[in-house]
């Protein structure tokens, strides 16, 4: 996938009125992503994405541990400038249902597997994770 077409994607789930604000909540997602996931699911999810989001993926945030889906939420909106929780989970749910598209089936659920609880929603793919363990 071409990075204007991510981009696009994330714009249109979104339902921002400027590019520049479905890149910044791309970084800020996949960022914090990133430092979520290790190994051979982040490398071929990365794989999955354009290079310039596949280099953010890979070289994310530190996180001290692992976020539940809310301090997830609550994470993204502390680095996006003038969010509330509210319109951050609206910036996961567009960044991550996109990613959660180029993912696949079978990563995406390899992913969820490294991901606490409830990411499943925040991925637009409620209760799947759940349903194959």
């Amino acid at each position: 996938m071409r990075a204007e077409a991510f981009l696009a994607y994330v714009q249109e789930r979104g339902e921002y009125d400027t590019q520049q604000e479905a890149e910044r909540a791309a970084r800020v997602v996949l960022a914090l992503l990133g430092a979520h996931l290790v190994g051979e699911e982040r490398a071929e999810l990365a794989a999955r994405l354009p290079e310039t989001y596949a280099l953010i993926l890979l070289n994310p945030l530190p996180a001290a541990e692992p976020l539940d889906p809310e301090r997830f939420v609550r994470a993204t909106a502390a680095w996006i400038e003038g969010a509330t929780e509210e319109t951050a989970k609206w910036d996961v749910g567009a960044v991550l249902s996109v990613v959660a598209d180029a993912a696949g089936e079978d990563l995406l659920q390899r992913t969820l597997l490294q991901l606490p609880p409830g990411y499943d929603l925040l991925f637009g793919h409620p209760e799947r994770a759940s349903a194959s363990g």
